[in-house]
């Protein structure tokens, strides 16, 4: 297996090394806006089902790159794999999203947890990582993921999503001790997650704190920062001689500056903060990954041109640009405001990357 993917782009920019133009890959590029995504989705029978069986992880994985000139594969699974290990009970209820059968309410439920060896507990994963890499050929580098301790915990403590998380914020008040024990196990398992992943075969890894935003100041960095950084600085960062660079990414984050230090080679940005504000405040720290509106991709391509032109203006003429959405493509955007994404940075980067 090549360790050095012929599209490049990603990686070298990761690095803040100069390219020709800036790379493009979006969050959730796989997913239910593709009819090819629907087709396998109903094939499989249930969403658990597709992100466990390796062959469809892998077919849906790759389904955007087929249609799109995309820069990375990222891989298809889902961030609650690692409490699904645990024995939680996760299921998906249409409409609603996930669910767990057996959230943790108290000190004792969360003593009783242990931690998931990631090749026998989550082994359709690497199987999907080294099916991927295999199907790739080397077009793209692909993108292993996993969601943070805090955002884990919240849907862990709530037995699925909420509007709110009150039920785990509680518990940061109420049992402080229980919530770090939590977190502690958290950062464990998705270290050795993560590390699973790049040895199977994943070329660069992406931390989700999807709701790290819904904490106050201090409690982000008491219960969410901390463990990010944990992560960070205990994964392997070199594989076959090159370096596994690392994305981390805050939902709402306003700690822009307390982000950038953890060690991560490139942090993501939401549609709300200005990249050239962003670019200005981190210098050369890391590079930026981000961040049109995915709602704007309903507008006309005209429209999504324009607005892909702004955020290139906005960053300018440095290293270290991976455009991408603020979050995840929305159910139901045209197929056909993606196309006029990713053409239009392919088209209009170059000029921010003259020698």
């Amino acid at each position: 297996m090549s360790e050095e993917p012929k599209n490049d782009l990603l990686l070298r920019a990761l690095a803040r090394e100069s390219t020709e133009r800036t790379p493009v890959w979006l969050m959730r590029q796989a997913g239910r806006y593709l009819p090819e995504y629907r087709a396998t989705r109903e094939r499989a029978g249930s969403f658990i089902q597709l992100m466990s069986t390796p062959e469809l992880a892998c077919e849906v994985t790759l389904q955007p790159l087929a249609r799109f000139p995309l820069d990375a594969a990222i891989l298809f699974s889902d961030i609650l794999t690692i409490p699904h290990a645990m024995g939680l009970g996760l299921h998906f209820v249409e409409g609603e999203g996930p669910r767990f059968s057996a959230p943790l309410r108290s000190a004792a439920d969360v003593a009783k947890l242990g931690m998931p060896d990631p090749e026998r507990d989550t082994k359709y994963v690497m199987d999907a990582v080294r099916m991927v890499r295999r199907e790739l050929a080397d077009r793209a580098p692909l993108i292993g993921f996993a969601g943070s301790p805090w955002t884990l915990m919240c849907y862990m403590v709530e037995g699925g999503g909420s509007e709110s998380f009150a039920t785990a914020k509680a518990m940061l008040r109420d049992d402080p001790k229980s919530a770090h024990q939590l977190l502690d196990l958290l950062a464990r398992s998705v270290t050795a997650y993560l590390d699973a992943q790049s040895a199977a075969g994943a070329q660069a890894l992406m931390l989700f704190d999807s709701w790290g935003g819904v904490l106050t100041p201090y409690d982000y960095r008491e219960y969410s920062l901390q463990y990010l950084e944990r992560i960070v600085r205990g994964l392997t960062r070199s594989r076959a001689g090159r370096r596994v660079p690392v994305i981390v990414f805050t939902k709402g984050g306003r700690q822009l500056e307390a982000l950038a230090d953890v060690g991560a080679d490139c942090v993501g940005l939401d549609w709300t903060t200005d990249i050239g504000r962003a670019r200005k405040r981190v210098g050369d720290k890391v590079a930026l990954q981000g961040n049109l509106d995915p709602a704007l991709l309903f507008a006309s391509p005209a429209a999504v041109r324009a607005e892909v032109g702004h955020i290139l203006q906005r960053y300018g003429a440095h290293p270290g640009h991976v455009f991408n959405l603020g979050h995840g493509i929305q159910v139901g955007t045209p197929v056909e405001g993606v196309a006029a994404l990713v053409d239009a940075v392919r088209e209009l980067s170059p000029a921010y990357h003259a020698a």
